[in-house]
């Protein structure tokens, strides 16, 4: 019986994991490529053979998206699996429907094919979107469970944009880690807050071996889950984190839905900021959906050093570039404080937008007057720096994570923004976790 030719369509992170737990030394199937888009500059790289397997000693070709149907064609290929997230369903089902069109089978993989099983407890955080708040989430958590005594590893969702087999288990415990392993501003916003809490943070490529490793020092694992995808581990305690600002979401995007059908306890986060008749509709959205699962109303309130500063000034406002990009969040944390706190004017960054951040607004032209913090590599902190170096404001307020001010050069006045997830009224996610894991 002939293995069966196979493509992975991914983004550098949940494709390349399916590939490890299931078709890596499978010999029922041979997978002839990867298809890379929404993260730049992947594509025209190798999968290295070093992480692949004896059954792949070349390695295996990355192609741009774009060469899909080429491919299919060229290579008799008989699946086509879809393994990256945070995409409206009919988006998905336009990918399927061009594969069938073409012969190719189109597969989604659900958790039974792809999660591992860990010998520790884990809680996972996920999301309905990117942008919801689920870092927030997580560090909240992390900071209940230490508080209870356990030691806690967070395994984030891979961003793997480097050298893949150097960055096959990277383990972070400090900010000389994170310049060991040149984390790009993407992996720095997910990393840094972790570590500012004292909490180890684990990522890479192969996450059954990053999962062992943790195991050893750990008592609980925390899943610090990455746009809208599922856990790849099998969870204890699954929260799902929902944004008001985007009712309606929950049930149309990919697989944001999936977390919602699968989650145990709910986070409707913003609600200080979303109108009211959003957060119902949500609430009650969620509630058909899956009528089993706990919810929690929270709030992100937001912290600036110097709110005074902002009064009557032209601004520039920063924000987590996923959010806003295939997030499709228009504004951020960021935003809000320019309003609260009396900006004169958030000026629009179109206009000085260098190279790649000018490429990335012709990509996603739905992104309004606030520049995406983009940072995939070297190149890209460079334009970044320029376009900000270019813009004629008095004020810069980073509504990222991190303060960028350490990483790339800001030369006007800023304000950073912080903001930390606060539970209103009852349940409470320590009531929860007590409840799940006292000892």
């Amino acid at each position: 019986m002939s293995t069966i030719r196979t493509i992975i369509m991914g983004a550098a992170g949940r494709d390349f994991h399916n590939f490890n737990v299931f078709f890596r030394g499978n010999p029922d199937y041979e997978v002839v490529a990867f298809t890379a888009t929404q993260i730049p500059d992947i594509a025209g790289r190798l999968y290295p053979a070093a992480l692949a397997g004896s059954q792949y000693p070349k390695g295996i070709p990355i192609h741009a998206e774009e060469d899909l149907p080429a491919l299919i064609k060229k290579h008799n290929i008989q699946q086509v699996i879809f393994a990256y997230s945070d995409v409206p369903h009919d988006y998905v089902m336009h990918k399927a429907s061009l594969v069938n069109a073409i012969g190719a089978d189109f597969r989604l993989m659900g958790k039974t094919a792809t999660q591992l099983k860990s010998s520790k407890p884990v809680v996972s955080v996920c999301a309905v979107r990117t942008g919801s708040g689920k870092s927030q989430t997580t560090r909240r958590v992390s900071l209940i469970l230490r508080k209870m005594g356990f030691k806690i590893a967070a395994i984030r969702h891979p961003m793997p944009y480097g050298d893949l087999v150097r960055q096959e288990v990277q383990r972070f415990a400090s900010y000389d880690d994170l310049d060991k392993h040149q984390c790009t501003i993407e992996e720095r916003e997910e990393y840094e807050p972790h570590i500012d809490n004292g909490v180890i943070v684990y990522a890479g490529v192969d996450y059954e071996k990053i999962l062992r490793q943790a195991e050893q020092e750990v008592d609980i694992i925390l899943w610090d889950g990455g746009n809208n995808d599922f856990s790849f581990y099998v969870s204890d305690l699954k929260i799902v984190v929902a944004d008001p600002h985007r009712p309606g979401h929950e049930s149309s995007y990919y697989p944001g839905e999936t977390n919602v059908r699968d989650a145990d306890v709910f986070v409707i986060n913003k609600v200080d900021t979303a109108d009211a008749e959003n957060v119902i509709a949500l609430r009650e959205s969620l509630r058909r959906l899956n009528p089993n699962a706990q919810v929690i109303e929270g709030a992100s309130p937001l912290f600036v050093d110097d709110p005074a500063s902002i009064q009557g000034k032209r601004v520039l406002v920063i924000e987590d570039g996923p959010t806003l990009t295939h997030g499709e969040m228009a504004y951020g944390a960021g935003y809000v404080a320019a309003r609260r706190f009396g900006a004169a004017e958030i000026v629009d960054p179109r206009p000085y937008a260098v190279k790649s951040i000018a490429a990335t607004y012709a990509k996603y032209p739905e992104t309004g007057p606030i520049l995406p913090a983009m940072g995939y590599g070297k190149k890209q902190m460079k334009d970044l720096e320029a376009t900000i170096r270019k813009a004629d404001v008095d004020l810069v307020i980073i509504g990222t994570p991190i303060d960028l001010t350490r990483i790339i050069k800001i030369n006007k006045p800023s304000q950073r923004v912080r903001y930390e997830l606060q539970e209103i009224g009852q349940p409470t996610l320590e009531e929860i976790l007590q409840q799940k894991f006292r000892k």
